[in-house]
């Protein structure tokens, strides 16, 4: 009698052959979930996109998750690119650590995708104030 149909086994308890099947994990959700990390880390006012980015968001009036981030996806690693705009007042070099650590964190734990490269490319400085309040007491 073969193996693998005794006849007192339950077919999850059967061995099962092996499948050939691969996931593949697109660029625009490792740069979504990269995105998201990003700026979420304090001292980061935004992530820059271009004008061509800036552009589509306000005409479509959808945020773009992804912009200021750019992949490259092989099958078990990443390399990211991120381009930032950086409060006024904050330690460069520390914020972009913080970002560094923060997106590998994120998208090491979500994809299991190794990051071999995270690239910070700071494209600006936002000198926006806190908006006082102006209400009457």
């Amino acid at each position: 009698m073969p193996l693998d149909k005794e006849p007192n086994q339950l077919p999850s308890e059967r061995p099962e052959a092996e499948v050939d099947s691969s996931i593949r994990i697109a660029d625009d959700v490792v740069g979504v979930i990269a995105g998201i990390a990003a700026v979420e880390v304090d001292g980061v006012a935004g992530m820059s996109g271009g004008l061509a980015a800036d552009f589509g968001e306000r005409m479509t009036g959808k945020k773009n998750l992804s912009k200021g981030v750019k992949v490259q996806v092989g099958e078990k690693e990443v390399a990211i690119d991120l381009y930032l705009v950086v409060e006024w007042g904050v330690r460069i070099p520390e914020v972009a650590t913080k970002v560094q650590e923060a997106v590998k964190r994120a998208v090491e734990s979500m994809t299991g995708l190794e990051c071999v490269e995270i690239n910070i490319h700071v494209q600006g400085v936002s000198f926006s104030e806190p908006e006082e309040d102006h209400r009457i007491r």
